[in-house]
Order: C-alpha cells, then sequence, then structure tokens
C-alpha cells in the first residue's frame, strides 16, 4: 500500500508545482501572514487546490490538512498534509528553490507512509514510500538516493531562519556552534527542498528548529528512507534535522 500511497503523493504534488511553474513571472498579489516575510500569494491557494482535487478524487475518505486551506476531516485512516507552496518568496523573487510537498501518515499512530517533494524550475520530484527506499525523478531519469558525489573534505549544512524577530536573532547566536561541524552553510528558501537535498547527499545535513508539519512532513520522510538520520519535533511543529552520520 505505501507504493500506491507514494505515486499519488507524486501525481498531487507534480499537480501542484504544475500550477506554480505556470505561473512563475506572472504579476501576483501577495499578502503577509504572520510576520514581514511570511508571505501567500494566490498561487499558493491554486497549487492546493489542485493537490486536494487529486487526492480526494482518488481517496475521497481521508483527511487533508494544508497549509492555506482549513482541514479537511474525513472518516477516512489515513491524512495527507499539503505545503502547495514552499518557498513562496523564492517564487515571488523567481528563485528557483521552491516546491509542492504531499505527504501521508496513518491517523490511527501517526506513521508517515508516503511522501513526494516536486520542484518544478529545477524539474526534479523527490519521492518515498515507508520501508521502500527514496528516488528522484529528473532530467536525468530515475535514480535512488542517496546520489553518488565526489568525495571532498567539505561537509555542508543546510538551516533556515525563523520570520520571528526574537527566534531570529537566538538562531544566528546559535549558529557559530552548529558550523563547528561544518565547512560551509547554504540557505535556499524552503525546508522541503533542502531536506531532499539531504536526502540525495548534497548536503550533509539540516537543521531548523521553527517548522511547521508542513514544511517537513514530505522531506523528512524521503531523507530518512534515503538513509539519514531524522529527528522529528514531538509535537505538531517545532525543530527538524536530518543528518549522514
Amino acid at each position: 500500500m505505501s507504493e500506491e500511497l507514494r505515486v499519488l503523493a507524486v501525481e498531487a504534488a507534480q499537480r501542484g508545482a504544475a500550477v506554480c511553474l505556470r505561473q512563475l513571472g506572472d504579476p501576483v498579489s501577495a499578502e503577509t501572514k504572520t510576520a514581514a516575510g511570511d508571505v501567500v500569494t494566490a498561487v499558493d491557494r491554486s497549487a492546493e487546490e489542485a493537490v486536494r482535487a487529486v487526492l480526494l478524487s482518488a481517496r475521497p475518505d481521508d483527511s487533508v490538512l494544508g497549509e492555506e486551506l482549513a482541514e479537511h476531516v474525513g472518516a477516512g485512516p489515513l491524512q495527507w498534509v499539503i505545503d502547495p507552496l514552499d518557498g513562496t518568496t523564492n517564487f515571488t523573487r523567481r528563485i528557483p528553490y521552491f516546491a509542492t510537498s504531499v505527504a501521508v501518515r496513518a491517523v490511527a499512530d501517526g506513521r508517515w507512509l508516503a511522501g513526494a517533494v516536486s520542484a518544478p524550475a529545477l524539474g526534479m520530484t523527490w519521492s518515498a514510500a515507508k520501508n521502500l527506499g527514496a528516488i528522484v525523478d529528473s532530467g536525468a531519469g530515475r535514480e535512488r538516493l542517496p546520489l553518488p558525489h565526489v568525495t571532498t573534505t567539505a561537509r555542508l549544512v543546510g538551516t533556515g531562519l525563523s520570520y520571528d524577530p526574537g527566534h531570529r536573532r537566538r538562531q544566528l547566536r546559535e549558529l557559530g556552534a552548529l558550523m563547528t561541524e561544518y565547512t560551509d552553510m547554504r540557505r535556499f528558501g524552503a525546508a522541503a527542498v533542502d531536506l531532499c537535498l539531504v536526502a540525495q547527499g548534497s548536503l550533509d545535513a539540516f537543521v531548523e528548529d521553527d517548522l511547521a508539519v508542513h514544511d517537513w512532513a514530505a522531506g523528512a520522510l524521503i531523507a530518512e528512507e534515503a538513509g539519514a538520520e531524522v529527528r522529528r519535533p514531538a509535537g505538531r511543529d517545532g525543530g527538524v534535522s536530518a543528518r549522514w552520520s
């Protein structure tokens, strides 16, 4: 069943990502949500509608939790978690690091079963199913994760910063301690993509302590199924890390 769910997650993520890519560069209005820098556009909402249409057409009894639209509570055994446009600011600035993220978990015990992250401007879709490993589909075809890389002494960590100024100041103060383990840092602006870059071995680690479940749900499973060590928050939101030992 996990593989069937992975296929559905890929279809839904790619449908949402296609909505985003079609409107990349178009004039869109942006609104601020919780704080300066936390923006939403009509594209976010349109992409979520497209994702939900795929999921509920195939599995009408399942629940759906999305970033932008009201939660749909069904009687089925699964809950789908959607970030329709992770990296909205990147999207508005035509920076290619944005993606649609779709994951699914069992309602009974919270186990994550499948997930997909589709980054249309990069031409890449990462996906995974529980206990079946992780893959990436791109212009190079389908490859299992992690990907082979040139061995060097570089160790790269990805991270992100909170929209909350107080949290952001604390994160910056703690950055020095984090960097004792790594030679350089990357800041791409989309946690779902960052986690997938860990999955493929491009990043040695990703650490961020102020994320919502829709930010990390799919990417964390993909990194975990690729073989990275993943830590999720005990509750719905919080800190997430993925790293290669």
